[in-house]
């Protein structure tokens, strides 16, 4: 499919069913050989790079477009294609990786990137009820994929792209990238190893989310293909407020700050925890939410909150919308270590300084998230934040939310089968692991 150049076309096209109703066929298809298939990339080979969702907010840094400057500036990657719903975003994200001049070809339907055999991997900056659906199929398609944080919008995606990823060999590298950050990984590396004695709390202190709304119904802007841009999520009338950056304050797209900022706070508890493979058996929460709003018109997610999580051992975490922004981690006899962007500290200096024995335990090392993704594409080896990490880890983001959409209280979750049990709420949330799609999109 040739790319669209001016918007003139980009528009005519969404009006000419230029969209597809169907997944394509070789969404199956493809899947049962693209594995055997896959281009062999050696050291001196071009990575070819596609971006779908250049994200975030109109003037500002947006994800998507950020993501894939690092990706792009790694040695020996060409960006190719990029893919945006927001007109005026795709036409941005053209001409900063050199535009038509350079090849780079432009679409609105992120499929049609897909189609393409000569892309060896993508960048999704989507909002995040698109990373799924769109991760599922450039999987299929052959393609390995960094995708934004929280990698998911519900529990049960998250188990599904595990299965995809293993299944097809994908490098998959999720956007946490805290990971590859050297304080964050001595306070988790130090945590691990017995610094601080017996781990008793863990408190991941995150923003607090917005209340506002009513919002005013606009007419869509007309660089926006807004009923692509819903996409599988429930058909609500346009406001500027559901977009962009706030979209991650309506549960119809996002989870609020409890997956927009948990995602890197609640992943580096659970590091720090080692606890990649797992999570809590326990889960209770208390906040204040907006107030229901029947015109669909105003924020959903949690203003304030507190979610308490305990493990199997008995160590407690809790997520906090209150506290300066970063983890603490509370061991014995009152000590502490204090990691945020930037800082790193703790209740007696020499608990950072003081050398690890020769036999300590030393955690995967990554000195950029982006260059990790793209030596991992090269060597085949799984990135500092692979799949199943990002999944285990937004888990743990969502067992929160489900909590505090059934009005708080105490929920039991079995972390080796990905279930809720026991209770008198277990039917209700074991319903909100899943997300029913809109206009037959699937997995």
């Amino acid at each position: 499919m040739s790319d669209f150049i001016t918007r003139r076309g980009l528009l005519a096209s969404a009006t000419t069913g230029f969209f597809m109703t169907a997944v394509p066929e070789w969404a199956e298809a493809r899947e049962q050989t693209v594995a055997s298939t896959r281009r062999t990339i050696g050291p001196n080979d071009k990575i070819r790079m596609g971006l779908i969702g250049a994200g975030g907010s109109k003037g500002g840094f947006r994800q998507g477009l950020g993501d894939m400057r690092g990706i792009s500036g790694q040695p020996g990657v060409e960006v190719v294609a990029v893919c945006d719903v927001d007109l005026t975003h795709l036409e941005e994200a053209s001409n900063v990786f050199g535009g038509k001049d350079k090849g780079v070809a432009k679409y609105v339907d992120f499929r049609y990137l897909l189609d393409r055999q000569d892309i060896d991997a993508v960048v999704i900056g989507t909002p995040d009820h698109w990373h799924a659906i769109v991760a599922s199929m450039a999987m299929k398609a052959g393609k390995d994929v960094y995708c934004e944080k929280p990698m998911t919008l519900c529990l049960g995606e998250g188990k599904e792209l595990v299965k995809i990823a293993r299944k097809m060999d994908t490098v998959f590298q999720t956007g946490s990238q805290q990971r590859s950050d050297d304080k964050f990984r001595l306070a988790c590396e130090l945590v691990q190893n017995g610094r601080l004695g017996k781990l008793k709390r863990v408190v991941a202190h995150l923003p607090a989310g917005r209340e506002q709304g009513p919002f005013e119904v606009r007419d869509v802007p007309e660089d926006l293909l807004y009923d692509m841009w819903q996409g599988p999520a429930p058909e609500r009338p346009y406001v500027k407020d559901r977009i962009h950056g706030n979209f991650r304050y309506w549960f119809e797209y996002s989870g609020g700050m409890m997956t927009d900022w948990g995602a890197h706070h609640l992943d580096i508890s659970q590091w720090g925890l080692g606890r990649d493979g797992d999570g809590p058996v326990k889960v209770s929460a208390k906040a204040r939410v907006p107030k229901e709003d029947p015109t669909n018109c105003s924020y959903t997610t949690a203003v304030d909150f507190e979610v308490t999580y305990t493990y199997a051992d008995g160590v407690e975490l809790v997520a906090s919308s209150q506290g300066e922004n970063g983890v603490h981690f509370y061991g014995e006899n009152g000590s502490w270590i204090f990691v945020s962007r930037g800082k790193i500290g703790a209740s007696d200096p020499k608990l950072l300084t003081d050398p690890l024995p020769a036999n300590a335990k030393k955690l995967y090392v990554s000195k950029s998230h982006h260059g990790n993704f793209v030596d991992c594409i090269r060597t085949r080896k799984r990135p500092i934040c692979d799949v199943e990490i990002g999944h285990r880890s937004v888990s743990v983001c969502h067992l929160g939310n489900v909590c505090i959409r059934l009005g708080g209280g105490e929920l039991l979750w079995n972390p080796k089968k990905e279930e809720f049990v026991g209770g008198e709420k277990r039917i209700e949330a074991n319903a909100l692991r899943t997300y029913r799609y809109r206009g037959g999109w699937t997995l």
